[in-house]
Parts: structure tokens; C-alpha cells; sequence
């Protein structure tokens, strides 16, 4: 384990590496608690740095031997690398090391899972399998040669040759130690191949345990579909001969898109009707996207340093987002993005976590695998598209590509890029990669005379270590509707750059209806007066669809809040609202399905807090139980009706018309169970020949409080398929009353199959507990008290999962001082525990300030 001290790292202080790697050879001697690792490694001086200190990054490492072109040397060796006297010219270095993969409960480095050893080096993890210089701008050829007694041995490249207990491997494309992969172990293959659009032949295979084969078919069409996609809309074809995906139970992240070695965690790839909802197999589809457009957004570019994460993965979230829009509903997609980003990444700009998209310093870099990173990110990408023009984004991209292939690269590269392709100053808009928080955007208008004026103030509050901000560039995407409903001014996009700014329209022949901040061209809080009239009258008549969909959000909201705030009924006008769109039979089911949801009970709560009331985690979610009852009892005549129609007879597919329908149908179930006290979801709970149905139905059981048979039913059908597991352990707390579902997430903890070294099974108890606000935050302070007991338990084992999962913490200081004095107790027991490791220590004083 790394230890806690807390040393900061800055951007400022880059110096490139002091040598340079010409090409890696690797040769492992496995054995679960005593693997041997040989490496020889050709070094040259770098010209570009101007220190000439030989240093390696090692840890948990034991070194055996050690030499420089043959001949023995003893370096100095710490916790953390060594050092070395070495020639002032290229040189060969060799060294042998053991390492414990079956003591690596961390999971970085090489570790076992259920007998099958696998690696994982993003972010730091190589330096945990031998010594390296391991850092991003480090990058070369790699071979490695695997001896095991395992049926498969794999690694980055292409196969170099195999016998009997041996394979070896080579990658020809320079890479850093962070994309370097190691499996092997009892695995079988599913098969397929792909030609590129130059005629090259790849061999494609999905490596899962025996028992598996059966889940791999989707993850493999989804793999092609891909390559496909990059080829024809990036232009970007595969560089290898093979493609090798794993399937690993125990994974921090979803996946790692190691160059032709991607290991994923199994719940991102397997999938069958049976044992996944159409939700999962969408986000296998997108994490497989996302993992192989790395190979040239990430890997034949990577990033200088850690600073410049975003560079790769906002990048490739932009293009697997694409991806899926092209694939599925582009809408949806899109609304469902901003869902996510609101949820996760606003709530981080708005609290002890806010960081810029490229940070100017961390302490430990795994902390920095966040949705600002990943999901703002990806909306700085699609902020840059809109602004310079399809066209031109194009024309940036193909420049990216042919003058930084093989280059570690900056954000300033990336920029730079953009600017020579398009004659812009980018100077600005670099702003949002170095400024964190979310800007507000506030509107007046005016109109007179046939000219609307639409006047609009930026104003990005004070977040950690960043008290003031320069205004932004901001392209906001605007549509005039007339009070008849037609839109008389089409989708323009203004592009803001001041803190103040106005802009106008003329020859209108009556005041319009804005519809601002179409498709939701940036990542801003519109603040604007408006009313519900307005709000309702979007719903039914704007042609954006995002802008549609966040009318009845806005109004949802505005009923919510006076609910809680004030005690107010459930408002007829937006009911009726609601049940007008519902029975629109020519909108997308899909679509409708997201409009019947309600805000989040931490947006609820955020808003509150923001117009200077203190929010109340339970009263919050009884005014969801309410409003959701009083749309039940609304809508009664049309939900079975509904329900009905869209139900899918056909062969399951999960493609997004079906996925839609059952979206559609599920929603109207969920209404239609406060009525009929669950009876339906009994009749399709005992008929569901899909996860999804399945699932859907159970959880509506939970929610009438008639779930203990199917509960125990399920179980007994799924209990030797450990994801589906996974889910039965997730449910239970998420449809927990907020009263219980601490003490039935406690009572999971004692389950037999409740495996807490296994970060899946963790995330789907403890995780579940987190992700519901008025059972986490409850007033008597258990719900932080079990969290804090099971992460000082997970710390010494996996900092990683305990480092994040920490995140559920970040809100605490908006409650009330109870809850507060609880959160803040459950915090400092946290930080006193002996030993804590560096990634949770940085976590736990960010969150207390």
C-alpha cells in the first residue's frame, strides 16, 4: 500500500524524463505467491530534460538482481523505486524481482481473481511488477515472453510464438507502462474476426471462465460495430492483427483499454436476455465503444502526464456518446447524458470535490477518476464541435491524428490543433479546462417594437483553491417559439465570451417563448424567472427534444420543491401536463418513459440549498412518494391501456425500439402498482422470460412492500450467477424504506454470499446504501456509521474502491447540524484509522475542507 503521506504533485513543476526507453522485454515466471519477473529494458539520456538522475518507480517489489550492460550493479532502493549510477549514453539495464500476485487484494499491478492472474497498471500499477519509469511520456515497444502452466497466456500485440507452458508476445506501437496487460489462466474463447477497411484480416476473441460462453455474442457485435463506426466516421482503422477482450470478476474500474489486451470488468461485457436489462446491455455496448476507441483516442496518443487525463478520456467519452446516439435514439442519449452529468458531475462542482477538467495539482492521481474528468470532459469536446462547425471539427480531428500519432500529448496540443485547423483563439475557451465549478447563467428579456432582446450574466461561484473566474466562452443554442406554438426563430447558437452580454432578434410580429440552451450546448445552471404556464406550454410544443424533456423536469422540480418547502399539494397544472404527454402515441416511448421521471432527490435537495433552505433528506423523498401517487391516480385510465400497448411479444432484441417499449411499459407498471397494490407486477414477475421484465417487476413488488416471495424466488433461480447476484443485493436496499434500509443493508453485509473483498459485490450493497439520500443521510446518523465501519475495513485491502466510494460524503455539509455532527464524526473516524492509505486520506480532508 502506498503510504499516507500527503506529498503534492503540480503541473507547474513537469520535467520531461531524464531517459528515454528504446524497447522493453519482459519474462514472467508465474506462480501465485512468488512470480518472478525479469526485465530488460534499453535506456538512452533524453536530450530534451536536464537532469541526468536515473530513478524507477517500484513498489511492493523484491529486487533479486540487478545489472547495466551485463555487468552486476546494487542500487539504492526505497518503498518507492530506486536509484543508480549509470552511463552517459545508452545503456541495457536488467533486473530481476519476485512479486505476491495472490497478496495484491488492491488490484493493481498483477493480482489473482478466482485463479486467473490479470493486471491493471492505469494509473500507477506497473511500478508494482517491476522497476520502470512510470509515467505516461514514457513510451516503447514492448515483448514479453509469459511461462505458466495455463491453457492461455496473453499480452499486449501480437502473438510472437507459443509451446507448451509458454507464449510470447510483441507489440510493435510504442506505449507507456500504464497500457501494458498481462492474463492468463483456464479461459475460453468466444471467436469472431473483422476485415478493416483496408483489407487487413483481425482475429477478435472475448476470453471469459468455462460457463460463461454463452454471455459473449452481444459484447462481440457490439465490439464490430465499433470498428465499423471508427473507421467510418473517424476514419481510424484497427493496427494490429488480434483483438483480446477479458472478462475479470474482480475490477476496480469498468474497464482498461490496454493496446489489443482489453481487460473489463465481467459485468461491462457479459450479457444475455436472461441475466441482463436493457440498461445493461446499452452500457455494455458504450463501454466496449469507449474501451476500443481509446486505441487511437488514448493509447496512439496518450497524454503527457496524469494532468492532461481528460485529454483521453473526455475525448473518448465524446466519441463512444456519438456512438451510442448513432446507434440508439440520438434524444435519448443525449438527455440521459445530461441526467448523468447533472447527478454526478454538478453535485461535484458544487461541493469539497470541484477540480478543473485538467487539475493544476493532485496528491494521489486515482482520486482524479471523476465525472468532471470523464463526463465534462466529453462536454468540452462537444462545446468545441459546435462552435467551430462540423466541418471544421473534422478537419481538427484528422490533423490530431496525423501530427501527434505516437506523441504523449497536452491539452495545449489539443487546442493548438483546433486553432491551426480553424484560424480561432482558443485562449478563452481554455478557460474550461482551468477553471472548476459550474457557471450560472442568468437571462432578462425585453421586447419592443418587433425586437426581442435576450441579455444573459455568467457567474461560476467560488470552489476550492479558486475563490474568482474569468467569464467564459459559452455557446448557448436558442429556438423563438410563437405563442401559437410554431417555431418562428430556428436553433441558433450564440457564442457568449463576456460576463455580460446581449443579443437580438428582429421582425417578430409578437414576444416569443425562449427556448434556451437547446440539445444543452453547455454545461451551465440557467437561471431565468419563467412560470409553469411557460414550462407546460414547452412541453407540448418545442421541437428540441432535450429542451421538451427539461420542461416537464422543470416543472417536476418546481412542484417538488414547493411540496417540501412550503407543504403544497400536487400541482393539477403539472399533472395534467404529464398525462397530456403521456398519451401522445407519436412520441418516442423511450422519451416518454424519461419525461415520467422525477428529479433526483439530490437535485431536490441542491436546489433547496442553493435558494437558502436547509433540505430534509426524508421530507424530500415522502414528497416523491406523494407526487408519484397523485400521477398514478391522474393517469389511472390511460397506464393499463398503456402498459398494454407496449408490451413486446417478438423474440427479445435489445435494440432501442424494443428497449423503448419496455421502458414505456415498466414506467406505467411501476404508477400502476400504488394503485393496484402490485398484482400486475406479480402477473409479470411470474411470467418475465427477461432480466429486464423480471427485474422491473421485483422491484415494483419491493416498492408495494409484497416483495419477500419474489425476493426469495429470486435468489433460488440466480443464485449461482454471481452478477445477477449482484443485483439482487442492489435492489433490496434501493426499494428499502429509508427507515429500514440501513438495517437491510446491514443484514446483507452478514449474508453468506456478501463477498466485501470483491469490489462489484461491495458496490452493489454498500454503494446501493449511498445512492439513496434519505436512507444515507438519515437523521440518526447509521446510515454514514455503517458506511465508515465497511470502508476502514476495505481501506487496507483496496484504497482505490475505498477512495471513491468516500465520494457519498461530499454533501454533508448542506444538511443540518445533526446530520452534519454525524457525517463529520463518521469522517474523522475515518481519517484517525491507523494506516490509512494515501488515496482515502486525500479523499476524507478534501471532503471535511
Amino acid at each position: 500500500m502506498k503510504d499516507a503521506s500527503t506529498n503534492t504533485i503540480y503541473l507547474c513543476d513537469y520535467t520531461p524524463p531524464a531517459y528515454l526507453v528504446e524497447k522493453v522485454d519482459l519474462t514472467f515466471h508465474l506462480s501465485p505467491e512468488k512470480t518472478r519477473v525479469i526485465s530488460r529494458i534499453a535506456f538512452k539520456p533524453n536530450p530534451a530534460s536536464q537532469s541526468g538522475d536515473f530513478f524507477l518507480h517500484g513498489e511492493d517489489l523484491t529486487l533479486l538482481r540487478a545489472s547495466i550492460d551485463g555487468q552486476p550493479v546494487t542500487p539504492d532502493v526505497t518503498d518507492q523505486g530506486l536509484t543508480c549510477a549509470v552511463p552517459d549514453a545508452p545503456f541495457v539495464w536488467e533486473a530481476e524481482v519476485h512479486i505476491n500476485p495472490a497478496a495484491n487484494t488492491a488490484l493493481e499491478g498483477l493480482y489473482m481473481s478466482n485463479g486467473m492472474y490479470c493486471t491493471q497498471c492505469e494509473a500507477e500499477g506497473f511500478r508494482k511488477i517491476t522497476y520502470y519509469p512510470d509515467r505516461p511520456d514514457v513510451m516503447a515497444p514492448f515483448t514479453v515472453r509469459i511461462n505458466g502452466p495455463h491453457p492461455v497466456l496473453l499480452s499486449n500485440g501480437n502473438p510472437a510464438g507459443a509451446g507448451d507452458g509458454w507464449a510470447e508476445w510483441h507489440d510493435p506501437w510504442p506505449k507507456p507502462a500504464y497500457l501494458f496487460a498481462l492474463v492468463a489462466g483456464d479461459l475460453v474463447a468466444h471467436p469472431d474476426t473483422f476485415t478493416t477497411r483496408s483489407g487487413r484480416h483481425v482475429d477478435l476473441n472475448i476470453w471469459v471462465r468455462p460457463g460463461d460462453e454463452d454471455k459473449c455474442a452481444f459484447g462481440m457485435e457490439a465490439l464490430k460495430a465499433s470498428m465499423t463506426w471508427d473507421e467510418q466516421v473517424y476514419g481510424r482503422e484497427y493496427d494490429l492483427d488480434v483483438f483480446n477482450i477479458v472478462a475479470v470478476d474482480d475490477f476496480n474500474m469498468g474497464a482498461m483499454e490496454n493496446k489489443g489486451l482489453n481487460v473489463f470488468n465481467s459485468s461491462c461485457v457479459l450479457a444475455s436476455p436472461e441475466t441482463s436489462t436493457d440498461m445493461n446491455f446499452e452500457r455494455i455496448e458504450a463501454i466496449i465503444a469507449h474501451e476500443y476507441f481509446h486505441n487511437w483516442t488514448g493509447n496512439r496518443i496518450t497524454c503527457r502526464d496524469w494532468f492532461q487525463l481528460c485529454l483521453k478520456e473526455g475525448l473518448t467519452v465524446f466519441r463512444d456518446s456519438q456512438f451510442t446516439a448513432d446507434m440508439r435514439s440520438a434524444p435519448v442519449k443525449r438527455i440521459s447524458d445530461v441526467i448523468a452529468l447533472r447527478g454526478r458531475q454538478f453535485r461535484e462542482d458544487n461541493g469539497p470535490l470541484a477540480h478543473p477538467v485538467r487539475p493544476a495539482s493532485f496528491v494521489e492521481i486515482n482520486n482524479f477518476y471523476t465525472a468532471t474528468i470523464y463526463e465534462k470532459g466529453a462536454e468540452l469536446i462537444g462545446m468545441l464541435k459546435r462552435l467551430v462547425g462540423d466541418d471544421a471539427y473534422d478537419r481538427a480531428l484528422d490533423l490530431y491524428f496525423d501530427r501527434h500519432d505516437g506523441d504523449a500529448a497536452t491539452i495545449e496540443d489539443w487546442l493548438t490543433v483546433f486553432q491551426d485547423a480553424t484560424g480561432r483563439d482558443l485562449t478563452q475557451f481554455k478557460r474550461w479546462y482551468e477553471q472548476a465549478g459550474t457557471p450560472r447563467l442568468s437571462v432578462t428579456e425585453e421586447f419592443a417594437d418587433g425586437t426581442y432582446t435576450l441579455t444573459f450574466e455568467q457567474h461560476t461561484p467560488a470552489t476550492p483553491g479558486q475563490p474568482d473566474k474569468g467569464p467564459q466562452v459559452i455557446p448557448i443554442a436558442v429556438g423563438l417559439l410563437n405563442p401559437n406554438g410554431d417555431e418562428v426563430v430556428p436553433t441558433t447558437v450564440l457564442e457568449m465570451t463576456e460576463a455580460k452580454q446581449g443579443f437580438t432578434f428582429d421582425g417578430l410580429t409578437a414576444r416569443p417563448i425562449p427556448s434556451i440552451l437547446r440539445d444543452f450546448s453547455a454545461p451551465v445552471i440557467v437561471q431565468r424567472d419563467t412560470t409553469n404556464a411557460e414550462r407546460a406550454f414547452l412541453l407540448a410544443h418545442d421541437t428540441d427534444p432535450f429542451k421538451k424533456w427539461e420542461a416537464g423536469r422543470d416543472l417536476a422540480r418546481d412542484v417538488l420543491i414547493r411540496m417540501v418547502r412550503d407543504g403544497a399539494a400536487p400541482d393539477d397544472g403539472y399533472l395534467s401536463a404529464m398525462h397530456a404527454m403521456l398519451r401522445d402515441d407519436t412520441a418516442d416511448p423511450a422519451f416518454r418513459a424519461l419525461a415520467l421521471g422525477l428529479p433526483s432527490q439530490d437535485d431536490i435537495a441542491q436546489t433547496l440549498y442553493d435558494t437558502g433552505t436547509t433540505p430534509d433528506p426524508q421530507a424530500i423523498w415522502d414528497a416523491g412518494q406523494t407526487l408519484r401517487q397523485a400521477l398514478a391516480q391522474q393517469m389511472q385510465d390511460t397506464l393499463p391501456r398503456l402498459y398494454a400497448q407496449h408490451q413486446v411479444t417478438d423474440l427479445y432484441r435489445p435494440d432501442a425500439a424494443q428497449s423503448g417499449n419496455r421502458a414505456l411499459a415498466n414506467a406505467a407498471l411501476s404508477l400502476l402498482t400504488r394503485l393496484d397494490g402490485g398484482a400486475q407486477a406479480q402477473r409479470q414477475y411470474d411470467a418475465a422470460d427477461n432480466m429486464t421484465q423480471q427485474l422491473a417487476a421485483w422491484g415494483c413488488l419491493l416498492q408495494a412492500g409484497k416483495g419477500d416471495q419474489a425476493t426469495a424466488a429470486f435468489y433460488d433461480q440466480w443464485r449461482h450467477d454471481r452478477l445477477v447476484i449482484d443485483k439482487w443485493f442492489s435492489l433490496q436496499v434501493v426499494h428499502a424504506d429509508p427507515s429500514q434500509a440501513v438495517e437491510t443493508c446491514a443484514a446483507l453485509t452478514d449474508h453468506p454470499d456478501f463477498n466485501w473483498k470483491n469490489p462489484n459485490r461491495f458496490r452493489a450493497t454498500l454503494g446501493a446504501l449511498a445512492m439513496s439520500p434519505a436512507a444515507f443521510h438519515r437523521a440518526d446518523g447509521a446510515g454514514y456509521a455503517l458506511l465508515a465501519d465497511w470502508l476502514i475495513r476495505l481501506d487496507p485491502l483496496n484504497p482505490q474502491t475505498t477512495a471513491r466510494m468516500c465520494s457519498a460524503f461530499e454533501t454533508w455539509s448542506r444538511h443540518d447540524t445533526t446530520r452534519q455532527a454525524h457525517a463529520r464524526a463518521a469522517l474523522k473516524r475515518i481519517l484517525a484509522t491507523q494506516g490509512l492509505s494515501r488515496d482515502t486520506t486525500e479523499m476524507v480532508g478534501r471532503i471535511l475542507g
